[in-house]
């Protein structure tokens, strides 16, 4: 009886889509039905930003990257069907931001994700 091999995550399709701000290559990782929770200083974790599907998902994605500043996937712990990534991000004047995801994949795909972020302000 042999073994069906589980799609694996994209790791390096995630720090291509960060560090590039390749919108198209993260909304990729994800299953079209996923669903993002942000918590931050606006969102608190009993009202989180829910983001439903990939186009919704898509959009949030072209305003992050489209903006003038770097991203850079700090760390990525894949462990199963679990995937953890830290993401720092700095703009032209230094102002910094820290993400902190937390996901959950199916077939290989992002299928739910938690983000924790806070910036300099």
């Amino acid at each position: 009886m042999g073994t069906t091999a589980r799609p694996a995550f994209d790791t390096e399709a995630l720090r291509r889509g960060i560090e590039e701000h390749t919108t198209a290559t993260l909304a990729s990782l994800y299953a079209d039905n996923a669903e993002i929770r942000i918590v931050d200083h606006n969102t608190r974790p009993s009202t989180p930003k829910v983001l439903h599907g990939r186009d919704e998902i898509t959009m949030m994605l072209d305003d992050v990257y489209g903006r003038d500043m770097t991203h850079k996937l700090e760390q990525c712990v894949v462990q199963g069907d679990q995937v953890a990534f830290t993401e720092s991000c700095r703009y032209p004047g230094g102002e910094r931001v820290l993400a902190e995801s937390m996901m959950t994949l199916r077939d290989g795909k992002i299928v739910d994700q938690l983000m924790i972020q806070a910036w300099d302000e």
